[in-house]
């Protein structure tokens, strides 16, 4: 029996990447004849018909594009956005922004509001919940109304995209080993976000840095309650001598959990997180600091939309750029 179907679900039956099916919905020069012709076979089968609004939006343009923010209380992406901001201005380029609020089905909304023709791309870094649930659906939709996605910042999605990045993984590594080489044995590391793809990356680089005799310590939490007892269990009973922060909020619980032990910074822990410059230069004593660029960040996603849309950007070839992070140390790291 025949029934609708998208382009999604024609490159899942097919083995297929969605860009593929599309092209040969296309007759693009790039997809084989015998390609071409299973893709209209098996689309005719199923009576697939593009959206007709899909259609009429490849034929026009509004000098707009949407921003899509996961949670715009964090000042790293609120400097993602200023980075984007300034390079849209270069293209007088208007910019839409969108805040899911770590919300699965906000961010849903918003996607479907997109493709009404609004916006001619979208910058996106996907919410806390849509990570959780794996459904990605909405961003597959956008694929099929031939509107250009650029992923930001958590980007371990696969869909056909261009993406920008940070290279979380070796962040920690390096972090790691610059402990290890000050001859310290006990490291431990601290996350609220264990359970997004730049929490693990992060986890990743960490215990990659050990070696198999090391023992690692890692307290790992999205309930604050429990991952101020984890912390405080590597700071008091573990007596880790150096402990690593995925992100903002464990790199201030853990400064704070030192302190109400009366653990000295940096005399009795070392300290390193994921946080702002901003914050960590007025913490006492200040905070070491992954930096991760969000200004280069923002405008480099811009950068990679601008391409897609001015032609520049190969059809059916999607970049990965990987932003490199820097160590910066102040009072927390001293040796």
């Amino acid at each position: 029996m025949k029934s609708k179907i998208t382009l999604k679900e024609l490159a899942k039956l097919l083995n297929v990447s969605v860009s593929t099916v599309s092209k040969a919905l296309n007759d693009s020069p790039e997809i084989s004849p015998k390609t071409a012709e299973r893709v209209k076979e098996l689309a005719k089968l199923h009576n697939y018909k593009p959206n007709p609004v899909a259609v009429n939006l490849k034929k026009s343009k509004t000098g707009t594009v949407g921003v899509v923010i996961p949670n715009i209380s964090n000042s790293f992406f609120a400097r993602v956005l200023s980075g984007i901001e300034a390079e849209a201005q270069k293209y007088d380029l208007q910019v839409i922004t969108y805040i899911s609020n770590e919300s699965y089905g906000r961010e849903k909304q918003i996607c479907d509001l997109l493709t009404a023709g609004f916006v001619d791309g979208v910058l996106i870094a996907v919410s806390e919940e849509t990570q959780r649930k794996r459904d990605y659906d909405h961003l597959f939709n956008l694929v099929e109304y031939d509107i250009p996605v650029v992923m930001y910042d958590r980007i371990n999605v696969s869909i056909p995209a261009d993406k920008v990045g940070v290279d979380d993984e070796k962040s920690f590594f390096e972090a790691t080993g610059y402990f290890k080489s000050k001859g310290l044995k006990k490291i431990g590391i601290a996350s609220a976000i264990h359970h997004l793809g730049v929490g693990k990356s992060r986890i990743q680089g960490y215990e990659s840095a050990l070696s198999k005799t090391e023992k690692p310590f890692i307290a790992a939490s999205s309930r604050p309650n429990v991952l101020k007892e984890k912390i405080q269990d590597l700071l008091i009973q573990d007596g880790v001598e150096a402990l690593l922060c995925t992100d903002f909020e464990s790199s201030l619980m853990a400064a704070r959990i030192a302190y109400e032990n009366d653990l000295k910074i940096p005399n009795d822990l070392k300290l390193m997180g994921y946080i702002s410059k901003e914050v960590a230069e007025f913490l006492t004593p200040s905070l070491s600091y992954i930096e991760q660029h969000p200004r280069d960040l923002g405008s480099t996603a811009l950068q990679l939309l601008q391409n897609r849309l001015d032609g520049r950007s190969t059809p059916g070839k999607f970049e990965e750029v990987i932003i490199e992070t820097t160590i910066v140390h102040l009072e927390s790291s001293e040796i």
